[in-house]
């Protein structure tokens, strides 16, 4: 498993994602280059100890990698937000 804190570079804040963790319990996060899904899902999972559904992951036109995560019911992406500064 790689360093959570590697694959994990830093959390996107953009209106789109402010009601995606409000209305989806999702979150999102800019990731390295090198993560695929189930690097983020492990490294979600062991910093923030919440479960995760699923994971998506794009490349955006900057070429940096973003990754759209959804918590399962029992774990809150607003929690997290919170932690982060977020919302």
């Amino acid at each position: 498993m790689k360093d959570p804190h590697k694959v994990i570079l830093y959390p996107l804040a953009t209106e789109k994602v402010v009601k995606m963790i409000e209305s989806e319990n999702k979150i999102a996060f800019v990731v390295a280059d090198d993560a695929n899904k189930r690097d983020v899902k492990q490294a979600v999972e062991a910093l923030f100890d919440v479960k995760v559904k699923n994971v998506r992951v794009e490349v955006m036109s900057d070429g940096k990698k973003r990754a759209y995560v959804r918590l399962a019911p029992e774990s809150r992406a607003d929690e997290i937000a919170t932690k982060l500064g977020l919302v």
